[in-house]
């Protein structure tokens, strides 16, 4: 591709992915509530995520994402029932002022980027941008597969930046919060925006 190909793409993309959205509230909700233990692996799904979208997009998969609606209905509402599980563990966690770091041990790397994945495969928001508005901004029948190469790069560049971003502001954000009322209040807020997320993915 083009270098002004995949300038386009890349700010149009850099755009979609820093507005607010269920998958950005996910993860802040997540760095706030439980540290940041996970959310490369968390953060890495929902980047593939992002790759699979572009991959249909590109091969002109629209029509049979469309046709397997019924298996995109069961990956969303795993992504939705996996943040409403994060939700009430945020919400019943024991407070412990001086633990900062909350204790994620029991959280399998795997399971967290699975986590991920369906929450992107079940935003609307992502859908929207690869299978709608990504064919006006690219010839899409043009593109070859070192093309393809380099929007997969670009995508996974551009969504490290933006997210590592977002990680890193909560996690500071994080720090602030001292006292057992202050943890409370944060765990029961950044549940509550996880079941936010879910419900605006529901809603779709």
């Amino acid at each position: 591709m083009d270098l002004t190909g995949l300038l386009v793409f890349a700010t149009a993309l850099f755009i979609a992915a820093a507005s607010p959205g269920p998958g950005i509230a996910a993860i802040v909700a997540r760095v706030l509530g439980r540290g940041t233990k996970g959310a490369v692996a968390f953060t890495a799904g929902i980047a593939i995520g992002d790759v699979v979208w572009l991959t249909f997009a590109i091969v002109g998969l629209a029509a049979l994402a469309q046709a397997f609606h019924e298996v995109f209905l069961v990956i969303k509402w795993a992504g939705i029932a996996y943040l409403l599980y994060i939700a009430y563990k945020l919400w019943t966690a024991p407070v412990v002022a001086r633990e900062v770091e909350a204790n994620t041990v029991n959280e399998h790397p795997a399971k967290l980027f699975l986590g991920g994945l369906a929450v992107t495969m079940g935003n609307p928001k992502v859908m929207v941008f690869y299978l709608a508005l990504l064919p006006t901004l690219l010839d899409l029948t043009r593109i070859t597969m070192l093309g393809y190469v380099e929007l997969v790069a670009a995508t996974l560049v551009v969504l490290a930046v933006v997210l590592g971003a977002y990680i890193v502001l909560a996690a500071r954000a994080r720090r602030l919060f001292t006292s057992e009322k202050a943890i409370k209040a944060l765990n029961r807020t950044t549940g509550t925006v996880m079941a936010g997320a879910a419900a605006a993915i529901a809603a779709r």
